[in-house]
């Protein structure tokens, strides 16, 4: 099987990859032609591969434009698991919604960024002010009720199954426990309905390649994002190679 890539680094180890980069997928277009599949296009890209080149891709078309923003992300998981998302709402920035936002939300309350990873882009809200800045940077709102809790869990799907699944703990900053804001990773006592959810809530969707950021509150499981670009830091603790699993995966379509 033949492949071309997008993002060289995310297919290093993956065997007959040749490399287009983005910008030039019209300029190689006999590359492309010859690949089985196409990997990790960007989203600007997928609806020129998959409707007018009729490539087949991977991540599949589900993950990359249900995963492209926040927004996005949310929109779907209300589709298949509403009782599973936190209190949330998207708004237009105006005075009226900024209103809304203090009549429905109190303090404190999450706001986040619609395009963010690593723990960037996520504020926690504790009084007016903070809001009202938030919103002058920000043309859409995105809020979020704060759910006290002392860890998260970056549980990742790829292909059909769960590979991984790791709590994360920042016993410098509890309110963003990502690894790049020194969140410490624990592969110990995961909960296995966390797990479940996460694997339903994929195959429902059709992600195929996604790290989901799961929180338990109150002994049930919420959803915070997915994530279709993941860190591999938890692969490379637990020694798993996220790349055979994706090249495995690929062999069998």
């Amino acid at each position: 099987m033949n492949f071309v890539t997008f993002n060289p680094f995310r297919t290093i180890g993956i065997p007959n990859v040749k490399y287009v980069k983005p910008e030039h997928m019209f300029e190689e277009r006999e590359k492309i032609d010859a690949a089985d599949i196409c990997l990790y296009p960007e989203n600007w890209q997928v609806n020129a591969l998959v409707y007018g080149m009729k490539k087949k891709i991977f991540p599949s078309i589900q993950s990359i434009q249900l995963g492209f923003n926040k927004i996005e992300v949310t929109r779907a998981l209300w589709s298949v698991c509403p009782e599973h998302v936190p209190k949330t709402v998207i708004l237009g920035r105006n005075d009226a919604n900024i209103n809304k936002v203090f009549t429905m939300f109190p303090f404190p309350f999450v706001a986040k960024e619609i395009r963010s990873s690593m723990g960037k882009g996520v504020f926690l809200i504790e009084n007016q002010s903070q809001f009202y800045e938030y919103a002058e940077a920000n043309p859409y709102f995105y809020v979020q009720e704060f759910l006290p809790i002392e860890q998260d869990l970056r549980i990742c799907f790829v292909g059909d199954k769960v590979v991984t699944a790791y709590s994360r703990k920042n016993d410098r900053n509890s309110f963003r426990n990502n690894v790049a804001q020194g969140g410490q990773i624990s592969f110990d006592n995961i909960p296995t309905h966390a797990i479940d959810l996460v694997a339903k809530t994929a195959r429902e969707l059709g992600i195929n390649h996604a790290g989901f950021d799961v929180v338990i509150a109150g002994g049930k499981a919420y959803f915070l994002e997915f994530n279709i670009l993941f860190g591999n830091q938890g692969f490379q603790q637990a020694g798993i190679s996220v790349e055979k699993i994706v090249h495995d995966y690929l062999l069998s379509l």
